[in-house]
């Protein structure tokens, strides 16, 4: 399993709950969605970029995000979700996230956010800031080797 997200320098671990599973006896397709925020904020925790969003009012947006489903999961399981920063354009960053199932030891899904940066106070996209590029550059370096 580690070297399934060997790539991805934030992850997380969540129990699959039985009430995420739906009428057709495996965890909903939306649930997915909800496992990749929680890693993308984990991410965003790492680069303290909530507190900088509180201090300047620029922060991140979600403009968009799919999925891949590869394998159904189902209860009882537990997932370790990975995250990380693939591409950093000068407004824009694409995430790559995957979802890990500790029962199958095998990728359950994979996906991707493309997250703008956001001027909060003048509602309008605006330049990553240098410092948090800098962050991102040196988490992605932290990134564990297989």
């Amino acid at each position: 399993m580690k070297k399934l997200l060997a790539d991805y320098p934030v992850t997380i671990e969540t129990p699959v709950a039985w009430g995420e599973m739906d009428a057709f006896k495996h965890v909903n397709n939306i649930v997915y969605f909800r496992y990749f925020e929680s890693a993308r904020i984990a991410y965003f925790e790492k680069l303290q970029l909530m507190r900088f969003m509180e201090e300047t009012a620029i922060g991140p947006i979600l403009a968009s995000t799919q999925c891949k489903y590869k394998y159904p999961l189902t209860y009882p399981d537990t997932v370790t979700v990975g995250a990380t920063v693939s591409a950093i354009e000068e407004e824009r960053f694409t995430m790559n996230y995957v979802v890990v199932s500790h029962t199958h030891e095998l990728i359950a899904a994979s996906g991707e956010g493309i997250i703008v940066s956001f001027n909060y106070r003048e509602n309008k996209k605006t330049k990553i800031p240098d410092i948090i590029r800098e962050r991102i550059f040196a988490l992605e370096n932290s990134a564990p080797s297989p």
